[in-house]
C-alpha cells in the first residue's frame, strides 16, 4: 500500500484526503478526510481576482492540512485547484503561497481534467454496466461526465452555487426574479453541456459535492450530517424539488437552523439546489444516486 494525500481546492471549499492505496487493485483505505470552507472564489466572478482575505483563509487551511499530512506520513501529495484559481488574474499569488506551505505547486487543472477525476472517484465503487451521468456541482463550475468504466464525454460549464449566488441574489430569501435568473443561467449552461455530452442518454444520475450531499441530507431528514448514511443514498426527483422549494422560501436564519447545512453553505445552498433540480428535470431522472466520493478520491487515486 502507498500512503498518499490529495488536496482539492475549489471555489468554496478546500478538502484533504489521506489514504492508503493498493498500487495494483486501486483499492483505497481512507485515513483522514476533512473539509474547510474558505470561499477562495469570493468576488472572482465580478473582479477577476482572488481577494486577499480569501487567500489568507485558504493558506490557513493549508497550514492545518500540512500538519495532518506530516503526522500521518503521506509519501506523496497532489494538490489540485479548480474553477476560482483558473479564472483569477492574480493566481500566481495563490500558487506561491501553496508552494511555501506545502512544498508542492498546485495544478490548476482544466474543466475536462476535473471531470475525469470526479468520474473516477465517484464510480469506483459502483457495479454494473449501466451508463452513468456524473454531475459535480461546485462553487464556480459544474462538471458533466458520461461513461461506464471509462469516460465517454465530459464538459465543464461555469455554473456553481457561489458564482450564481454572487451574480443574481440580492434578497433573502431570493425573489422570484432572482430565482428565475439562476434557472435561466443553468438552462443555458445545460444547453452548452449537451453540445458535448449526451446528458439525456444515461441510465443512472450520480450527484457529487456539497450542494448535492446537503440536499440529500435534508431530504433524508437527518438530525446531523452523516456521511455514511448519505453515501450511495438515493433521493427521488420529487424530493429534490421539495427540498429546493423549501430552501427557496427560507431565510438565512431558517437555513442556518437546519443542522445538516454547513455554516459556509447557508448563503449558497439555494443556488446549488436549483442547479441540481434543473439537471434532474432536464435529463428526466427519477432519482439521484448521491456519492460522498468524488474528485478528491480521483486525485488520491491518481497519485499512486
Amino acid at each position: 500500500m502507498t500512503r498518499v494525500a490529495g488536496i482539492d481546492c475549489g471555489t468554496n471549499s478546500i478538502r484533504l484526503l489521506v489514504a492508503d492505496i493498493h498500487p495494483e487493485t486501486g483499492d483505497l483505505v481512507e485515513l483522514d478526510r476533512r473539509m474547510t470552507i474558505v470561499r477562495l472564489g469570493q468576488g472572482v466572478d465580478k473582479t477577476g481576482r482572488l481577494a486577499p482575505e480569501a487567500l489568507e483563509r485558504t493558506f490557513a487551511a493549508c497550514r492545518a492540512y500540512a500538519e495532518v499530512i506530516e503526522e500521518l506520513g503521506a509519501e506523496k501529495l497532489r494538490f489540485v485547484a479548480t474553477s476560482a484559481s483558473r479564472d483569477a488574474e492574480n493566481r500566481q499569488d495563490f500558487v506561491n503561497g501553496v508552494v511555501e506551505i506545502l512544498g508542492v505547486e498546485p495544478e490548476v487543472i482544466t474543466g475536462d481534467q476535473e471531470a475525469e477525476f470526479s468520474f473516477t472517484g465517484a464510480t469506483g465503487e459502483l457495479h454494473g454496466d449501466d451508463r452513468r451521468l456524473v454531475v459535480d456541482i461546485g462553487g464556480g463550475s459544474t462538471e458533466f461526465v458520461v461513461g461506464n468504466r471509462h469516460v465517454e464525454a465530459a464538459r465543464s460549464v461555469d455554473i456553481g452555487c457561489v458564482r450564481l449566488t454572487e451574480r443574481h441574489v440580492r434578497h433573502d430569501p431570493p425573489t422570484a426574479e432572482e430565482a428565475d435568473a439562476i434557472r435561466a443561467d443553468v438552462r443555458a449552461a445545460l444547453d452548452l453541456a449537451a453540445e458535448t455530452v449526451p446528458i439525456d442518454t444515461a441510465e443512472t444520475l450520480v450527484g457529487l459535492a456539497g450542494s448535492v450531499t446537503t440536499v440529500a441530507a435534508i431530504a433524508l431528514g437527518l438530525p446531523e450530517y452523516d456521511s455514511e448514511k448519505i453515501h450511495h443514498a438515493r433521493i427521488t426527483a420529487a424530493q429534490v424539488a421539495e427540498v429546493t422549494d423549501r430552501l427557496l422560501a427560507s431565510t438565512h436564519a431558517e437555513r442556518a437552523a437546519i443542522p445538516v447545512i454547513h455554516p459556509g453553505r447557508v448563503d449558497v445552498i439555494i443556488a446549488g439546489a436549483i442547479v441540481l433540480r434543473e439537471i434532474v428535470e432536464r435529463v428526466g431522472a427519477h432519482e439521484v444516486v448521491v456519492s460522498e466520493h468524488d474528485i478528491l478520491d480521483g486525485i488520491a487515486l491518481s497519485v499512486s
